[in-house]
């Protein structure tokens, strides 16, 4: 059964930069586009960054672009998000996901329990 477990996260100041962690078990992390979300407190979850099966494309919200970059090591089984110039705006839970790209629509069926940002002004 494929599980994905976040960790990295804390509390930082402005500016600061955070890399936050996620394994995966349960497959082969390749057959996978996987992805990471957040939720602020009372806001929808967002998505952040995606990124495809072998690495080669990946996609930012603009919110991120340009500060945020996902990564994957598929022999490892992990995904990163490296977030540098950390705003209050970061402020949220994040949430790796996986799509097990079974149709071209995006379907995040699979995710972590996430691991929480706080970015103190």
């Amino acid at each position: 059964q494929v599980q994905l477990v976040e960790s990295g996260g804390g509390l930082v100041q402005v500016g600061d930069s955070l890399k936050l962690s996620c394994a995966f078990s349960g497959g082969a992390v390749s057959s996978y586009a996987m992805a990471w979300f957040r939720q602020a407190p009372g806001k929808g979850r967002e998505v952040v960054a995606v990124i495809d099966w072998s690495g080669r494309t990946s996609y930012y919200a603009d919110s991120v672009k340009g500060r945020f970059t996902i990564s994957r090591d598929n022999a490892k089984n992990t995904v990163y998000l490296q977030m540098n110039s950390l705003k209050p705006e970061d402020t949220a839970v994040y949430y790796c996901a996986a799509d097990r790209l079974l149709t071209t629509t995006p379907n995040y069926d699979y995710w972590g329990q996430g691991t929480q940002v706080t970015v103190s002004s």
